[in-house]
């Protein structure tokens, strides 16, 4: 009786599935609001949302592919979080939280082993419709939704009898136990090995092209704006010495500067060359051949920070990086100009030199002016003169002390960072930009307080999420348990 049962379940079950079975194509087309909401290129001005969304996506893309591939029975339950661009009435079972951007932070699990019920899961949690995917299923979706909550339940004994794993069992204890950092190395330490151990000639290639072209352009320093990978970054260089053959004299003019691989070509508003990684050769070409031209801007822009800074009696007005976007050298001296502009035509009675030391990074996307925890002021391109004045004058000392708390924050950052590599023998430690200084600490602070064998030699990253990069690189979240 249990055997004819077991098999009349198993072929039912098999029947549910395949008529709820959507193709890979068919779930891109279904998460389109989804990835329009969360797109990194859609955030171009947050940094820290960017970069979340950036790492969460390729997290989910792997859960993805996973439950296409052929045969595939193990799973572990993935937590995501992604910064939405609207804001939507709150869903009752998911986290949501408002980040300072006024973007509404969104974390959930997907735990499902079809795309279908996993499609759905990412469009209700992120509070987007699912209507357009009844168009994409074999079944309306009441219908669907009806026999997700289908309660199946396999006997024990037939588990007992394959060697199979429970789901229900699995899912309830994932949910039961959360994950620690322990058990995650114990988990994830191999494979991160392997991975290093694969990518240490190219690091070493890597190294040597960087130092190569540093020394042979003269330039300060080679970045990258995203976290590609290894070889991918290797490919970039390769491709800037190939141009260096080709047309050794027009790259005389970047001489001192920084080179950034990014999305776009140019000059950042930082001073540094931009070189998109999408662009072929002719495009980079053209932006050396422009640099004497992009030096004369940033002049002029240098000039009218000061004249800025005199206005609002002499406080600096700066350009971070890790906090602002990455603007271009013509969109930052727009934006520095409308606001010169405008605060010249209001004629602010601020005494010459009161507010020497603080400092100021302008906003587009803000409407109101606040403090930042470093003690910078964040001001609004668009802010009401007269609110401003009020709101710096409120607010002068507080962001002294906040400045002399930010060198002395920085500081112990350094010997935290200094000590845990040291203890832990890591080859490297290093964060995102979207966390935080505080972040850090409170996180090296409480590593250092463990015993943590597994790290030796490896690469750590202080992140949001757990991972495993592909050059081996491990990242743990800040706050872990």
């Amino acid at each position: 009786y249990c055997f004819v049962r077991l098999c009349l379940d198993k072929i039912l079950l098999q029947c549910v599935l395949q008529s709820r079975t959507l193709s890979g194509a068919d779930a891109i087309n279904a998460l389109r609001p989804f990835y329009f909401a969360v797109h990194p290129d859609f955030f171009g001005q947050h940094p820290k949302e960017r970069e979340v969304n950036e790492n969460s996506l390729k997290r989910l893309n792997g859960y993805l592919e996973n439950l296409q591939k052929p045969g595939f029975r193990s799973f572990k339950p993935t937590q995501l979080t992604f910064y939405v661009r609207e804001r939507e009435p709150n869903s009752s079972n998911v986290q949501e939280s408002f980040s300072a951007s006024g973007f509404r932070a969104v974390s959930f699990t997907l735990h499902t082993r079809d795309l279908l019920s996993t499609v759905l899961d990412i469009l209700n949690s992120c509070s987007l419709s699912t209507e357009h995917v009844q168009s994409l299923n074999s079944q309306p979706h009441k219908e669907a939704k009806s026999t997700v909550n289908r309660p199946i339940k396999w006997d024990k004994t037939y588990y007992s009898f394959t060697g199979f794993k429970d789901p229900e069992e699995e899912l309830e204890q994932a949910q039961r136990v959360e994950t620690t950092l322990m058990s995650w190395l114990d988990d994830n330490e191999a494979s991160a090995v392997k991975k290093l151990k694969k990518s240490l000639p190219l690091r070493k290639e890597l190294e040597r092209l960087k130092i190569e072209l540093s020394h042979e352009l003269q330039l300060s320093d080679i970045r990258w704006q995203r976290s590609w990978g290894i070889a991918h970054r290797c490919s970039q260089l390769h491709s800037l010495g190939r141009l260096v053959q080709q047309r050794p004299e027009i790259l005389k003019n970047v001489k001192g500067r920084t080179v950034v691989f990014t999305d776009r070509s140019g000059m950042s508003a930082a001073g540094h060359v931009m070189l998109g990684t999408m662009d072929v050769h002719h495009h980079w070409t053209k932006i050396f051949e422009r640099l004497p031209n992009y030096y004369k801007l940033q002049k002029r822009l240098l000039l009218l920070e000061d004249r800025i800074s005199q206005l609002l009696g002499g406080i600096q007005v700066i350009y971070i990086e890790e906090l602002q976007p990455l603007l271009t050298l013509e969109e930052y001296y727009e934006t520095l100009n409308s606001f010169y502009n405008k605060l010249r035509d209001s004629r602010l009675p601020f005494h010459p030199r009161s507010l020497r030391g603080l400092q100021m990074i302008l906003e587009s996307d803000r409407y109101a002016p606040s403090l930042h925890e470093f003690g910078h002021f964040m001001i609004p391109t668009v802010c009401d003169p007269a609110a401003l004045q009020w709101f710096i004058f409120a607010k002068a000392q507080e962001a002294r002390e906040n400045l002399k708390r930010k060198e002395e924050m920085m500081i112990t950052e350094k010997e935290l960072i200094d000590t845990s590599m040291e203890r832990f023998s890591l080859d490297r430690l290093y964060k995102e930009p979207s966390v935080s200084s505080a972040q850090m600490i409170d996180c090296c602070k409480r590593l250092l307080e463990e015993s943590l064998p597994y790290l030796q030699g490896m690469h750590l990253c202080i992140s949001h999420f757990y991972s495993v990069l592909q050059d081996g690189d491990l990242c743990i979240p800040w706050n872990w348990k």
